[in-house]
């Protein structure tokens, strides 16, 4: 039997929770994210803010110069966690297998379940109807006979909206003379490649498939064969350990030239790095350090580790990049591991003084803290778990940026 799998996507997620909780912001345009004044972009916005030209990842600024009458609010991840996990019980009730993608999205396998298209149809009138009855929100779904056909369909009639794509001809049919865009990971950069070599439409990439692969490579032979209508990709259930990095970073407000006040933010990022690996029950062998300076010129530095995650040992690693660094402004620091493995090399959160490899003494979790409430004033005793939160963690490094 062939597949048949169901992708379910909320409509403006952040935004539509809001808007459920507040019914005085129905019908305004509101924009999730950073707020005016600030730096940083869009997370999402509502359907009216949209109208306006405003979308997800837009510069804040560039958003409020095209709507100044929008309603600005910094997202509630914690808020958008719960319902999601509400949203995820829902739609797993309904397929054999399921992928989340994010918090507002998954792929379902309802292979099994729905039998043919028409049972999928029923499935996905159901999680529709379930979404608007339990939660007070709206989804899209797609049905169709692949992950990218079904990605296809649910965008095809957004919001609250269905669409099929039974078969590959079908898909081929629908896309056939829309931008190259309308491929799965076709983005923008790809996009301005295959512009400069005149391919623009879903048709000019048949025409001159050589001409793509030659251009892209593997992803040429891929983006070739889904616009032919070709993707035998499973729904493979989301699993912690195959996530490759976990990493955490801050954008300041303005441009820090003072390399110490790098080096406690470093602290806080650590931190918030090693309760997601603790979470999970993954540990790291590699530490990755990234700056944005000014100019807006990225890099990003990494060094191989013996696999330590303590939030100090993260710390030292990273201060160790930082040191070898170019000294100008920045705008934004980050923090990750990398090269993840399930091994069970744990230690606790509040680290004592332990040798390094080299003989030298390594500052604890527990003093790095007792730095940071001494220089700013900052007591975490009792109250550590608020510094994961995004809205929190900015807010610290805010008020640290201006209390140095």
């Amino acid at each position: 039997m062939r597949q048949i799998i169901i992708h379910v996507d909320m409509d403006a997620f952040f935004a539509s929770v809001e808007v459920r909780d507040n019914p005085a912001l129905r019908g305004k345009p509101l924009i999730i994210g950073s707020l005016p004044g600030e730096r940083g972009v869009v997370a999402t916005c509502s359907y009216e803010a949209r109208r306006y030209g405003v979308h997800s990842a837009m510069n804040i600024k560039e958003a409020y110069r095209l709507c100044p009458i929008g309603i600005y609010m910094h997202p509630n991840m914690d808020k958008y966690r719960a319902v999601s996990a509400q949203l995820h019980r829902i739609w797993n009730t309904y397929c054999d297998a399921a992928e989340a993608i994010a918090l507002d999205e998954a792929y379902l396998d309802v292979t099994d379940r729905a039998g043919d298209m028409r049972g999928a149809r029923e499935i996905a009138q159901i999680i529709k109807q379930r979404t608007r009855n339990e939660l007070g929100l709206t989804c899209s779904v797609g049905v169709a006979y692949s992950k990218a056909a079904a990605k296809t369909a649910s965008e095809e009639k957004k919001p609250d909206g269905y669409f099929e794509i039974p078969t590959a001809q079908d898909y081929v049919n629908l896309v056939v003379n829309r931008d190259v865009r309308v491929i799965y990971t076709v983005g923008e950069r790809t996009a301005q490649k295959l512009y400069a070599a005149g391919i623009r439409t879903v048709r000019d990439i048949w025409e001159n498939n050589e001409t793509v692969i030659r251009l892209l490579g593997k992803q040429g032979r891929w983006i070739v064969g889904l616009a032919e209508g070709k993707d035998e990709r499973k729904v493979t259930p989301y699993r912690p350990q195959n996530v490759r990095s976990i990493s955490r970073e801050v954008t300041f407000q303005e441009d820090v030239s003072n390399f110490e006040l790098l080096k406690d933010v470093l602290v806080l990022l650590a931190l918030c790095v090693e309760h997601r690996a603790k979470r999970h029950a993954l540990c790291g062998h590699g530490v990755t350090l990234k700056l944005t300076y000014a100019d807006m010129k990225g890099i990003t530095r990494s060094r191989s580790t013996t696999g330590r995650n303590t939030a100090a040992s993260i710390y030292r690693e990273a201060v160790r990049l930082l040191e070898n660094v170019e000294r100008r402004p920045v705008r934004l620091v980050g923090v990750g591991i990398y090269n993840l493995s399930g091994e069970e090399e744990r230690q606790l959160i509040m680290e004592s003084l332990l040798p390094d490899s080299d003989g030298r003494q390594v500052v604890g979790t527990e003093i790095l803290l007792s730095e940071l409430k001494e220089r700013y004033g900052l007591d975490f005793a009792g109250h550590l778990e608020q510094v994961y939160r995004v809205d929190t963690l900015h807010k610290t490094v805010e008020y640290m940026r201006k209390h140095i």
